[in-house]
């Protein structure tokens, strides 16, 4: 064979070739743009890849998206402003909105209604009256109302067709007040106080199991022993107990945040626990040791370097623990220890049908239940996929820690046969 080297002189320096070309580090690996979407995506990206594949977890944050956004504009969305009374028209039934009178097509409208009084069964018996159809006005002015308390307004989504003609789509009740209204005014106060509740469970769960999990000893075990204690009372009787202690002269707004504070205080230990038991498996990964060792403060690497770890799972407990947080308040509420009238929440409504022969008579009273099932089941679906995706990215973990291990007991047996070999 000939030697095709170049014949370098003995001590003249040694040629280098230089490329001017920008220097790529994934030159090597080079993969399709779909698979590198997925290869260097964020923690956060993977997590909404693995969502969109969920449909019905989908659907459920899309309704609860909705409720959540209708919170914001709630007095133009209600066709009555909150306290709005129409004595004339009390405990009236959902009124059925037409499309056709006669044949001939007018657009949404409803009938106007006439009442007799039922002496035998003692209620009003409202009827339609089929000749007298009234158009529902869309985009118009109706009660007064302070936009969030702070800007007065009147404009509402729909109204009834005029002041002597009530529309009432879910009903009355007992004071005339219009269900449908009264329900959106209390999604607000039902919804935001799951949310607030959570924040209050979050901040101490993360805070004190990050601390039990992270320096163990004895801060985990005084933590542990306060968590066991706390969870062997009946959540029920203890949130009772709270609330009945809640002065009877605070004003509505205090006891909102009361209550919202009292199932926040209640709800973080099955959190703190979570959170402590993934610190204990986490804080000797190689990651969180080169922390350390860089003078890391622990307040850094456990926010910084371990939470993101297992951020899904913080998620699922967090989409999993409002809806306990909602029917609570519904629960304090319709027993009378909770939100309080003026103020409108879904338990308060369900409170003034405690009466079974007021509900069998008018079981549209019961109406605000369903949005609390809607709500609940929707979480439940959220949370039931965020959970699926956290262990699903535990499993992975641990996968790609069994692959590894696979992969360095095939290359040990490879060297002893070698060395066999050799021998």
């Amino acid at each position: 064979m000939t030697d095709v080297r170049t014949h370098v002189p003995h001590g003249s320096p040694m040629t280098h070739f230089v490329s001017q070309a920008p220097f790529d580090p994934y030159a090597v690996d080079k993969v399709s743009p779909e698979l590198e979407k997925i290869y260097m995506a964020s923690q956060w990206r993977m997590m909404w890849l693995r969502f969109r594949r969920h449909r019905v977890a989908v659907a459920a944050g899309l309704v609860l998206a909705l409720m959540y956004a209708a919170i914001l504009v709630v007095e133009f969305l209600a066709p009555y402003g909150q306290h709005a009374r129409n004595v004339d028209y009390i405990y009236a039934p959902p009124q059925e909105v037409h499309w056709r009178h006669q044949g001939e097509f007018i657009g949404p409208f409803v009938y106007a209604l006439d009442y007799k009084l039922d002496m035998e069964n003692l209620q009003r018996v409202y009827t339609e009256n089929v000749i007298d159809p009234r158009p529902i006005r869309f985009f118009c002015e109706g009660d007064t109302y302070k936009f969030w308390g702070l800007v007065e307004g009147n404009v509402h989504l729909f109204c009834p067709p005029d002041n002597d003609t009530p529309l009432f789509l879910l009903g009355s009740d007992r004071l005339g007040r219009d269900m449908l209204s009264r329900i959106l005014y209390g999604m607000r106060i039902s919804l935001t106080i799951g949310l607030i509740g959570v924040s209050v469970s979050f901040i101490l769960g993360i805070t004190l199991g990050g601390l039990a999990g992270y320096y163990g000893g004895w801060v985990d075990d005084l933590l542990q022993r306060a968590i066991e204690v706390l969870r062997s009372i009946p959540h029920l009787p203890l949130w009772l107990a709270l609330a009945a202690i809640l002065p009877v002269t605070w004003s509505p707004m205090l006891v909102y945040f009361g209550i919202t504070i009292i199932l926040g205080l209640i709800d973080w230990t099955g959190l703190a626990r979570a959170v402590r038991s993934r610190l204990l498996s986490l804080r000797e990964e190689d990651f969180c040791v080169a922390a350390q060792l860089m003078g890391a403060s622990p307040g850094r690497i456990i926010f910084r370097h371990l939470m993101p770890s297992f951020m899904s799972h913080l998620i699922a407990s967090a989409t999993l623990a409002i809806p306990g947080m909602i029917l609570g308040e519904t629960a304090l509420s319709f027993l009378g220890l909770g939100i309080r009238p003026p103020i409108t929440s879904w338990g308060v409504l369900l409170n003034e049908a405690q009466n079974i022969n007021v509900v069998a008579l008018y079981p549209w009273l019961m109406l605000p239940i369903l949005p609390v099932i809607v709500v609940v089941l929707a979480f439940n679906f959220l949370g039931d996929d965020q959970q699926r995706t956290s262990r699903l990215g535990h499993l992975l973990q641990r996968g790609q820690q069994v692959a590894d291990v696979a992969d360095l007991l095939v290359e040990q047996q490879h060297e002893r046969v070698v060395e066999r070999g050799r021998l």
